[in-house]
């Protein structure tokens, strides 16, 4: 094993030089590289890392590893590591992403495994001809992202609700003790968005706990509660669907980075969300509430908030790539993957 590293460093190539895969001396073989993926990476502490964070600490640990020099920064490139034909992907759950890209037989898939404590277990390499066993579907999930505009005061950015909307809302103050904020929208029990805005601004400078880098659903029902509170809501339910809070029409994003995940769902177009007495609720007519925090020590604190309808959302918010949709492969691994 040493004599490959000792090889990669004579060499002085990166982990962008190609040409190391026709070279017998510097290509490492699929079972001493997981070798050597395993003595460098296992046990490693990779606790309270962001994820953006954690991906560069272990593409530099795997340079140190293997003898390749750590670049400046890592460049996107597909697979990341192109000298040693490898990608890379950390799981601390039995769902394996693969983002924008079919599976590549004769590639390499290092698959590291974190533990609860957040520390390495096990690096197991895989080539993609064996990992496409696990593709049961031979589906691609659609995926949209945004980008937050460079606004760091909290606004209300659509100053009306969509027609459809504003024919449910109520001009007084709407009582929702005891409704349970997933259930359908009631007639005249719609609070307007100028009222949800006023409401939930007062979250401004709260704080709560990050949890870890990987808890993103766990901090998000605890911002949902929050903002259930404010509008007066005294029961708490989250079915994990869209939009998350169903009775007010109210989709929920935190952002502690630029990117806002859409999930599935397009904001402005015309898909149903729920359809009663002649009213038809489409995607255009939802409340996103855009929560945008700063993550201090292990804390996250609410700097601004942002309120758009889905109809205006793209006249605030700038969609990646246009409407190009991204695509992910999702492979459920078996609990024995890594034995």
């Amino acid at each position: 094993m040493a004599d490959f590293v000792k090889n990669i460093i004579k060499s002085g190539i990166s982990i962008y030089d190609t040409e190391a895969v026709s070279n017998p001396s510097l290509f490492i073989p699929t079972d001493v590289l997981e070798a050597l993926l395993n003595n460098g990476l296992k046990d490693i502490n990779l606790t309270g890392l962001p994820l953006r964070t954690r991906s560069k600490f272990i593409k530099a640990l795997i340079c140190k590893a293997l003898g390749f020099p750590v670049p400046i920064s890592f460049k996107k490139t597909k697979p990341s590591f192109p000298a040693l034909n490898m990608d890379i992907y950390t799981q601390k759950s039995s769902n394996l992403q693969i983002w924008n890209e079919e599976i590549e037989s004769t590639r390499r898939y290092a698959i590291i495994q974190v533990n609860n404590k957040d520390r390495i277990q096990k690096v197991k390499l895989i080539t993609g001809k064996e990992l496409a066993k696990y593709d049961k579907t031979g589906t691609l999930t659609t995926k949209y992202q945004a980008m937050l505009p460079n606004v760091k005061t909290s606004k209300l950015l659509s100053k009306k609700d969509t027609s459809s909307v504003q024919k449910w809302c109520c001009d007084k103050t709407v009582d929702l003790k005891d409704i349970n904020p997933t259930s359908i929208p009631v007639k005249n029990k719609l609070v307007p968005i100028n009222t949800i805005y006023k409401l939930i601004k007062e979250l401004e400078g709260t704080t709560f706990s990050y949890i870890d880098s990987i808890q993103e659903r766990n901090r998000g029902n605890f911002l949902h509660q929050l903002i259930c509170e404010k509008l007066g809501f005294t029961i708490f339910a989250d079915k994990g669907t869209f939009p998350d809070i169903l009775n007010q029409l109210i989709e929920v994003k935190l952002q502690t980075s630029p990117t806002i995940d859409l999930g599935r769902q397009i904001p402005d177009d015309n898909n149903v969300i729920y359809s009663l007495d002649k009213n038809t609720f489409t995607n255009k007519d939802i409340r996103y509430v855009i929560v945008c925090g700063t993550k201090l020590d292990n804390e996250i604190r609410i700097q601004n908030i942002l309120i758009s309808t889905g109809e205006e959302f793209f006249k605030h918010f700038q969609m990646f790539g246009g409407k190009v949709k991204n695509t992910k492969i999702q492979l459920p691994l078996p609990l024995d993957f890594f034995n």
